[in-house]
């Protein structure tokens, strides 16, 4: 797995991830657990974005960036739970050094885009509910492609400077990383690089991310409140808060474990403790996206009754 190198050194070219736990009684738990997981990731995001493609009744915005939310989805924990389930079956899990990095890689992509998505999607909320007579203007088909590609760039940008710093990061020594997959924290501490600027540039640029995207959703939510306040009749009220129960309750679920995960600093938890908050993050939150939105939103309930109905009468 390692190569000679200068000196008294050894380059690195493959990296062997130590799982979350070494109990094999617990690993066969887990394995079983985790693998239904991901096929209920995997169905019910695929079934989340076949219903929207073919229900007319969900051709409007917030479900055509909700198909992109679930295509994320199914992404970021394909790049990460697979290589987590083997983890289970073998001893020892090794992963090379280009694999580890197209992991840190694509993480980091569809992570950024998803907090873009969740961003975009409030302040879709925001101008249905705050400015409705202009939403089929400034929601337009155009402008929701613009939208997207931003997310899309944005994700770009914070892979790019993952990547790159991935890269510049020298391996010397110790490959075993203490985590199911290849996160970018724990292999910035198994790393011998003098200058700290490849653990600072991710940061800085993940930390930006998350601050642009909680800033937008807050300041959409805050007019969303207000707009809400003025609505004099309880059922308009009870019509405006129903739409965005759900993406409420995706960004909770997601932001909070995202800003646990990256923003909180590492001294105040442990490596276990980060290890579940990412297992939430990149395995339980792909799951949970398309069960809230089915199960808060009576517009795809009633998209599947119609679906279902069409199928088999």
């Amino acid at each position: 797995m390692d190569s000679p190198g200068d000196g008294n050194h050894t380059i690195v070219t493959g990296f062997i991830l130590l799982g979350l736990t070494d109990d094999p009684i617990l690993r066969v738990t887990l394995f079983m657990i985790i693998l239904c997981i991901y096929l209920v990731t995997v169905f019910g995001n695929f079934s989340t974005i076949i219903l929207i493609r073919i229900s007319s009744q969900l051709h409007c915005p917030m479900y055509f960036f909700l198909s992109h939310l679930a295509f994320v989805d199914i992404c970021l924990s394909t790049f990460v739970t697979p290589n987590m389930i083997v983890n289970f079956l073998v001893e020892r899990n090794s992963i090379s050094y280009h694999g580890c990095c197209t992991q840190v890689g694509s993480t980091a992509l569809f992570g950024a885009v998803e907090c873009f998505l969740l961003a975009i999607m409030a302040y879709d909320r925001f101008v249905a509910i705050c400015n409705p007579l202009l939403y089929s203007s400034k929601m337009s088909t155009q402008v929701c492609i613009q939208l997207l590609i931003v997310a899309y760039i944005g994700g770009c940008l914070n892979s790019c400077s993952f990547t790159i710093s991935f890269y510049f990061l020298f391996f010397c020594g110790p490959n075993r990383v203490n985590h199911f997959f290849c996160d970018f924290a724990p292999l910035v501490e198994l790393s011998c690089s003098e200058s700290s600027i490849p653990a600072v540039v991710p940061s800085f640029t993940a930390g930006s991310i998350i601050v642009f995207t909680v800033f937008a959703i807050v300041v959409s939510y805050i007019y969303i409140l207000i707009t809400i306040l003025k609505v004099s009749s309880t059922e308009g009220h009870y019509k405006a808060f129903s739409t965005c129960t759900a993406h409420l309750t995706a960004i909770t679920l997601y932001f909070g474990t995202v800003t646990f995960v990256y923003v909180m600093p590492k001294s105040t938890f442990s490596s276990d403790q980060n290890k579940v908050a990412s297992v939430f993050y990149n395995v339980l939150i792909p799951m949970l996206n398309p069960v809230i939105y089915s199960l808060r939103n009576n517009e795809i309930k009633g998209a599947l009754k119609r679906e279902v109905h069409r199928i088999f009468s």
